[in-house]
C-alpha cells in the first residue's frame, strides 16, 4: 500500500530577518565606518589636487589615506563597547 503523507496546516509566520551584523555591530560601529570612508574620499580628492609631484600630492594625502586604512576602519571593526553588568 502507498503511505499517505501527513500534511499540517502552518500558520502565516512572518519571517524577520534580522542582520547578523546587529550583534557585533553598533551605532558608533558604524560612525567610524563612515568617518573611515569620509577621510578615503578626502585622502583621493587631495591626492588629485594640483600636480602629480606637490607636496600636497606626496605628503599630506599619503597621511590622511593612512589614517584611514590604519587606524579607522581597524578601529571600526574592532571597536565593542562593553556593557556593564548590573548586579
Amino acid at each position: 500500500m502507498a503511505k499517505v503523507k501527513k500534511t499540517t496546516v502552518r500558520t502565516a509566520q512572518k519571517k524577520s530577518h534580522v542582520s547578523p551584523f546587529s550583534i557585533y555591530w553598533a551605532k558608533e560601529n558604524y560612525i567610524l565606518l563612515l568617518a573611515a570612508f569620509g577621510f578615503l574620499v578626502l585622502g583621493y580628492v587631495v591626492m588629485s589636487m594640483g600636480n602629480w609631484d606637490s607636496w600636497v600630492s606626496l605628503n599630506v594625502s599619503p597621511m590622511i589615506l593612512l589614517i584611514a586604512y590604519v587606524v579607522l576602519i581597524p578601529a571600526a571593526i574592532f571597536y565593542n563597547k562593553r556593557k556593564k553588568e548590573t548586579k
